[in-house]
């Protein structure tokens, strides 16, 4: 199952490599974006739960879908970069095994019920 998953989590991401490819940015915006969503992990300096908040608001893919239909509707190509990309780190956190974060520690994840 876990295979699975992780194949789902991937055809997702190059589901937004090709997105991106539609947008008005050079290709290597793509790469250096994509770790961007990892600011958010800053908030567990604070404790475990605001971390988890934070880190579980950024790798929420229906933000990213959100903010890239916003863009999309409003013919804001910014916003449609940033829906990608919020979108395709999530999936590769997954891909990587890294899910949403429950409020007591950094390990412990939506994924480690599978």
């Amino acid at each position: 199952m876990k295979t699975l998953l992780k194949l789902e989590e991937l055809a997702q991401f190059l589901g937004c490599i090709v997105l991106f490819t539609y947008l008005p940015f050079a290709w290597w915006w793509f790469p250096v974006l994509l770790l961007l969503p990892d600011l958010s992990m800053l908030g567990y300096l604070v404790n475990p739960a605001v971390g988890a908040v934070f880190y579980n608001l950024v790798h929420n893919k229906a933000l990213g879908i959100l903010i890239g239909l916003l863009g999309l509707l409003t013919h804001n190509p910014y916003l449609m970069l940033t829906g990608i990309i919020l979108f395709a780190h999530s999936s590769m956190d997954r891909m990587a095994g890294y899910g949403l974060k429950y409020f007591d520690s950094f390990k412990h994840t939506s994924l480690d019920l599978l």
